[in-house]
């Protein structure tokens, strides 16, 4: 299972001291980007902090969570700072052969996010043009909430719509939820108390890694 340790915080310097911890166990990164509209709560981070980023730590790839109610035009301005992946929400993306073109142009990835929400179903029509899916397993916002349960039959679903397809999940992800989420056919989690909030952020990640 790929683990990607999550970025969500309201401050440079928190986002800072995490980000250095989990370069020392991983090559992902994920940061949320929450701008108090679609989902509460707003968090640090802009495109032009990721060259800075990507300097510093030049083995990282980097994935955006767009929490955010513009996320096309977001989408657009982090994949023109050079993201690895835009992780954008199927609720207000509004053109998305736009974005896909995009990411192409910048040979990035975008991958499609549902809320709790939002039913699996809803994807169906972008199961072909998206090669990438997150099902959010919390409400959009901040971290630290419970997983929700149904989460595990939307991975099954996509799994079986679309076998080839990247599924990563995020939000309150613990070692038996991951365990779940990988019989289902999830391919990656996103992770930020379980991982954060350990005395041993490194040990988290390799349980993690292990399921």
């Amino acid at each position: 299972m790929l683990v990607i340790p999550v970025i969500n915080c309201r401050d440079a310097k928190t986002a800072g001291i995490n980000i250095k911890k989990a370069a020392e166990f991983s090559n992902w990164i994920h940061i949320d980007i929450v701008d108090g509209l679609f989902a509460s709560g707003v968090t640090w981070g802009d495109p032009s902090v990721l060259r800075g980023l990507k300097d510093e730590f030049p083995n990282m790839h980097f994935e955006i969570h767009l929490m955010v109610q513009e996320a096309d035009e977001a989408a657009r301005n982090w994949l023109e700072a050079g993201v690895d992946r835009v992780i954008i929400p199927l609720e207000t993306m509004k053109d998305p052969g736009s974005i896909l073109n995009e990411a192409r142009r910048h040979a990035a990835e975008v991958m499609l996010s549902i809320s709790p929400s939002t039913s699996a179903e809803n994807l169906i029509p972008y199961l072909s043009s998206f090669t990438a899916f997150q099902v959010l397993a919390v409400s959009p916002g901040p971290s630290g909430q419970k997983f929700w349960a149904g989460a595990v039959d939307k991975v099954r679903f996509i799994a079986k719509s679309r076998p080839t397809a990247v599924i990563e999940v995020d939000g309150g992800v613990s070692l038996g939820v991951c365990h779940s989420l990988s019989e289902a056919g999830a391919t990656a989690v996103a992770s930020a108390t379980y991982i954060f909030g350990s005395p041993d952020p490194k040990l988290a990640y390799k349980e993690l890694s292990s399921c």
